[in-house]
């Protein structure tokens, strides 16, 4: 990850839930076994060269087993 969360995560809203996620066999592989689901949001990050910016975040998440792979899809300022 380059770069960093600040704060929350707001406007939380799930995109796929178990076999619509495109990548569900390399998560279970990697990660293990759970009810993943594929999830966006808004957040202030801090880039790598200290600039902070808003951006909307994708990231993967199971019961039990946490987020994994934040991912800036756009920035929104």
């Amino acid at each position: 990850m380059d770069f960093k969360i600040i704060g929350r995560i707001s406007q939380i809203e799930t995109i796929a839930i178990g076999h619509a996620i495109r990548e569900l066999r390399r998560l279970r592989r990697i990660y293990g076994a759970g009810r993943w689901r594929k999830r966006k949001g808004i957040a202030r990050v801090e880039l790598t060269d200290g600039t902070i910016r808003t951006a909307e975040l994708h990231w993967y998440e199971a019961h039990g087993l946490g987020s994994h792979e934040h991912k800036i899809k756009q920035y929104l300022d």
